[in-house]
């Protein structure tokens, strides 16, 4: 784990070897609230050990559910609804795929709960998701600014019988947290629960993430294209008994960069085309820029150009709204591409753990790279080696911000990440398997 202010990159000029994923945060804190809703014992391994689902553990045992830890990256969860604690205050620190679904389970199974993050979260917009959850009678109050939070929830009144609507086009999440919640209402339902998306929705890829584990815990959701989904009355969670978490494909899109940079081979282990997980899709990118992709059912493989002996890759103009994460490792391989590359419909950067739109042109420029970008959109001009500028990269507490710019070592120049340590929010041990990987 890295914990000291800044970490200095000297430049490398290959890669090569393997690597094994932790455990996706997506699935991860999916599981762990389904497990807790669920009737009985449910056994989880290869469960992430991250700041997000040590967050997410932390809830659920101030909620009253039993977890304990029964082997390395393994716990076994006690489920059962309601959760015993009715009265808590939750800090959830910057976890969106902690604070969205509890809020929703918790706004419908009814209590006295406040629900409170770190600055960040409070800037992170959740209007949508409290509009909708209103809309079925729970009772949400903001403590602070109107759509964000921190919350309050307190008893609510649950109806059914009318469409629940969200909006689509600001965060995938608000969505995830209905569906994951409904079936608490669904159970004692005599209707269905049918939620209706507004507008287009984006990050596809993680609804599917969420249906396929609603599936997998005894609930099948009915989906029409992506405007409505519906949840038969009755429907209950159901412990699967034992599940394996396969490895983090977002974390993947770094070694798969690095693969195609630095030669390789880079193997990397715990997801691969069996993947339930979008940004498997980042494979794609990579491949169509140049580099060669050797998918396995449970692994990928990746060999590239040697950039550091002036090798390019191919550019590109393509649209990342299925793989928002992910294409933040896009971004940077744009530097080491034959001409601009344009990356489009990325608006959900700006509601992220930082705005990543803004941090990413920022930083870019620092290291000497002529960038613009949009309200939804980025373009990068690939660097020559006169341009490139040694630079101090600021993380703005993102995980993927330090993890995306370690490929910058591949440049001509030292780089220091300031505030390595904010990986522990995926990935702790990520700059230590990645110069395990590189060669100067």
């Amino acid at each position: 784990m890295t914990t000291s202010r800044s970490l200095d990159l000297a430049p490398v000029s290959a890669a090569a070897g393997q690597m094994h994923l932790p455990g996706s945060k997506s699935i991860s804190n999916r599981v762990l609230l389904l497990a807790a809703m669920a009737a009985g014992a449910t056994q989880l391994e290869g469960l992430l050990d991250s700041d997000d689902t040590r967050v997410m553990l932390a809830a659920l045992r101030q909620l009253g559910v039993v977890v304990k830890e029964t082997g390395p990256a393994q716990v076994e969860v006690q489920g059962g609804i309601p959760f015993a604690v009715r009265q808590a205050d939750l800090f959830l620190g910057n976890a969106g795929t902690a604070f969205r679904p509890l809020t929703a389970a918790l706004a419908l199974m009814g209590g006295d709960y406040r629900l409170s993050g770190v600055a960040r979260m409070h800037e992170r917009p959740i209007g949508d998701l409290v509009e909708a959850l209103v809309h079925l009678g729970a009772d949400i109050r903001y403590e602070g600014n109107a759509g964000y939070p921190p919350l309050r929830i307190g008893q609510g009144e649950i109806h059914g019988g009318k469409p629940v609507v969200v909006k689509g086009a600001v965060s995938s999440q608000f969505l995830t947290a209905l569906l994951l919640a409904a079936p608490l209402y669904a159970a004692q339902a005599s209707d269905d629960v049918v939620i209706d998306v507004e507008g287009e929705l984006i990050s596809k890829p993680y609804i599917l993430i969420t249906l396929n584990l609603m599936a997998q815990f005894g609930v099948q959701v009915e989906r029409q294209d992506w405007t409505r989904f519906t949840i038969p009355a009755g429907s209950r969670y159901r412990t699967p008994g034992r599940m394996q978490i396969e490895g983090d494909a977002s974390t993947a899109s770094y070694f798969m960069a690095l693969g195609a940079i630095g030669g390789g081979p880079i193997h990397i282990h715990g997801a691969g085309s069996q993947s339930i997980q979008g940004d498997m899709a980042f494979a794609d990118v990579v491949e169509a820029m140049g580099a060669t992709v050797i998918r396995h059912a449970q692994s990928i493989e990746v060999r590239g150009v040697l950039v550091a002996r002036g090798d390019k890759l191919k550019s590109f103009d393509r649209d990342f709204n299925l793989i928002p994460d992910a294409a933040m490792t896009a971004a940077m391989l744009a530097l080491y591409a034959d001409g601009p590359c344009t990356l489009r419909n990325i608006g959900s950067w700006r509601v992220k753990e930082t705005d990543r739109i803004h941090a990413m042109h920022t930083e870019l420029e620092k290291l000497g790279a002529s960038v613009e970008s949009g309200p939804d959109w980025i373009r990068v001009h690939p660097m020559q080696p006169s341009r490139w500028k040694a630079a101090s990269i600021e993380t703005y507490d993102d995980h993927r911000m330090a993890m995306c710019f370690a490929l910058a070592s591949f440049g001509p120049v030292h780089v220091t990440i300031l505030d390595p340590g904010c990986v522990s929010k995926t990935f702790p041990e990520f700059f230590s398997v990645f110069q395990s990987l590189v060669q100067v």
